[in-house]
């Protein structure tokens, strides 16, 4: 189907590749692979999480997430962890939201341990503010 009003057509076409460019709200910082296992509650608003670790020890998941503030000022981050099991379903009653201050140009680190061994995924979500 030629469309009849080739600027019409442009202007969509346009509006399409902004949409999908405004829905990478991740830091450019932020690996492609950690970037899958974040759930961001608005803009990075210059936090990048640059690493994460993930380990099964007695049979139960434990993540590290390096989390890197890339502007100068200081950032404050709520964050928590929603544990998976191996169809999606979130696994315990879920974590309550904790709250980071992480300074200008500094790094912190996050650690979680999943509730129950059934958890196989996980997402870090997070929501951060500028102070």
């Amino acid at each position: 189907m030629t469309p009849r009003h080739p600027l019409a057509a442009a202007c969509l076409a346009l509006l399409a590749v902004a949409g999908s460019a405004q829905a990478q709200q991740h830091d450019p910082a932020t690996p492609p692979a950690v970037a899958s296992k974040i759930a961001l509650r608005g803009e990075a608003e210059g936090l990048a999480v640059r690493e994460m670790r993930v380990v099964r020890k007695n049979d139960v998941l434990i993540v590290q997430a390096d989390l890197a503030n890339t502007g100068r000022s200081d950032r404050t981050v709520f964050y928590r962890f929603k544990w998976l099991d191996a169809v999606g379903n979130q696994v315990g009653d879920g974590e309550s939201w904790k709250q980071l201050g992480v300074q200008g140009l500094g790094q912190h680190t996050v650690k979680s341990v999943a509730p129950t061994g059934a958890a196989v995924d996980f997402r870090l979500e997070m929501n951060v503010e500028a102070r």
